[in-house]
This record gives structure tokens, C-alpha cells and sequence, in this order.
């Protein structure tokens, strides 16, 4: 996969890449990440690359010809090619307007042989951008951030672990929170743990076994598959119900999960009730 990130900072994405998962991807010959200075395709002394609104407003907006220019002479497809999935790119403009980043998100644009993202700055970008250049919008969140260069590190990490070959184990990705798997059951004997299958992930422990009095979960000592998936089971169940209820809605739920939801949920009611 190439990666091409267009910036007003460039500087900034010398540590973000040089490290950990996205590094690893880089070493192996996985990924090659390029990062572009968008002020390098202005054409006025000051390197000017933001104008006020038409319309009137606060703050400033990235204006669309340094955009445009960098992206065209990145020799990408047509527009019109990637959105019909002719070709595996796409550009991404990072933006608080845009659908929310998900694990879903990234295991599609993980199937992509080149993405570009397009890092707002200001109070955004021209929407010429967004309506004639960008093949989508992201977010990383409900919040607003000065520039788009965090949110472009966030997603690279996300798509780059889940490269083939950039983790060790890669079965390790397919059993973490929010990924939904149906052949991750860990019920197969050989295999204790199990897929979370749309909820948070459970708990670990390490050794030692006792802690400063506190001890590791018996059922994960068991040696019992049967026993410490189900108890995986239900500390992901219990963890997702208290921390992220909306992911309930959408997970793969059995008839003992959801026997276990409701005993929690009418645990929860008896103590709001107190």
C-alpha cells in the first residue's frame, strides 16, 4: 500500500511514523508513506494557502488551486474510476464534516492499494475540495482539532495493523474491540480465546498470578477452554454494557449473552433503585 499525506506541517509526522506498527510496515516493504508540503505547490512569495470565506465568517479556509495542483501531479486515477471501484485509491479529506472513523472503516481502506489524505487546517477547506477531489470525508471524533494531521496519524496506524503480515500474530486483530468476526469463536479446543465479535474487547492479565493481593481470575488459571471463553465472554459483554451500550445494538449476540445482559442490566436497575 503507498500512503501519500498532503500538510501544511510536514514536520510533524516525523515522529507519529517512525515508530511502532507503522514503522514495522514501512521496514517490511508493506506500506511506503510519503509525505507532502502543500505550501510547496503555491506560487506567490508568501506561500499562501488560506483566504477568508466569501460570505463573510470567522477564521481562515484552505484554498482549493494547491490542493487540486498536489493531487493532480500525484497521478492518481479519475475521480469518477475510484468511486466506482475501478481502481483501489482514494482520497481522504480529514474533516469534523465527515462520517466517523470506525474499525470497519479500516479494514476497508486496508484493501486499498493508495490512499491520499487531505489534512484540514483552519476553519477547513474550500468545498470545491470536498464535492470534486475527495473520494470521502472522515472524523475521528464528535470534537474538533485544530488540523487534520492528528486524525491522519490515527487512521494510518489503524489501516496499517491491518496490513497482512504488519502483526505478528495476525490473528491477534481479528479478536480486539470492534471487530466482528464469525469464525473467531475460541470454542474449538485449541484455541481458548475469543472473538469480540463487536464489543470491547475483555480482560487480560500477565503474570504474576497475585498482584499486591489482588489474584488473576480463577476460570483463567483453569486450564478449561470451555471455561475462560465463557468467562471472556462475559467480561466483554459486561465491559461493553457499562462503558459502550451503543455497540450492543449491532453485535453478534447469542441466546446466553443475551441471558447474561439481562441478568446485569436487572442487577443495574436493582441498584439505581438502591
Amino acid at each position: 500500500m503507498k500512503a501519500d499525506i498532503v500538510t501544511i506541517f510536514p514536520d510533524f509526522f516525523r515522529g507519529p511514523l517512525e515508530y511502532g506498527i507503522t514503522r514495522r510496515a514501512q521496514e517490511m516493504g508493506l506500506a511506503e508513506i510519503q509525505v507532502h508540503d502543500l505550501r510547496a505547490f503555491t506560487h506567490d512569495r508568501h506561500r499562501t494557502v488560506d483566504d477568508r470565506p466569501f460570505g463573510g465568517g470567522e477564521g481562515m479556509v484552505l484554498k482549493p488551486e494547491p490542493l487540486f495542483e498536489c493531487l493532480e501531479l500525484l497521478g492518481l486515477a479519475p475521480r469518477e474510476e475510484r468511486l466506482a471501484g475501478r481502481v483501489k485509491q482514494s482520497v481522504v479529506l480529514l474533516s469534523a464534516q465527515g462520517q466517523r472513523f470506525s474499525q470497519k472503516v479500516a479494514a476497508k481502506l486496508a484493501l486499498l492499494d493508495r490512499i491520499v489524505f487531505v489534512c484540514g487546517r483552519y476553519e477547513g477547506v474550500d468545498e470545491r475540495v470536498a464535492d470534486f477531489l475527495a473520494d470521502r470525508e472522515l472524523s475521528i471524533g464528535d470534537y474538533v482539532l485544530s488540523g487534520g494531521e492528528i486524525a491522519a496519524a490515527v487512521i494510518v496506524e489503524a489501516v496499517m495493523r491491518l496490513l497482512p503480515g504488519a502483526v505478528g500474530n495476525e490473528r491477534s486483530t481479528q479478536q480486539e474491540s470492534f471487530t466482528v468476526d464469525s469464525k473467531a469463536k475460541g470454542a474449538d479446543g485449541a484455541d481458548s480465546t475469543c472473538g469480540s465479535n463487536g464489543l470491547l474487547d475483555y480482560p487480560h492479565y500477565t503474570r504474576p498470578a497475585e498482584f499486591r493481593g489482588i489474584k488473576v481470575p480463577d476460570e483463567l488459571m483453569s486450564g478449561n477452554h470451555e471455561e475462560i471463553r465463557k468467562w471472556r465472554r462475559e467480561r466483554a459483554l459486561e465491559k461493553t454494557w457499562r462503558n459502550r451500550p451503543d455497540l450492543l445494538e449491532g453485535a453478534v449476540l447469542s441466546e446466553d449473552d443475551n441471558k447474561f445482559l439481562a441478568g446485569i442490566k436487572q442487577g443495574g436497575a436493582k441498584q439505581d433503585r438502591g
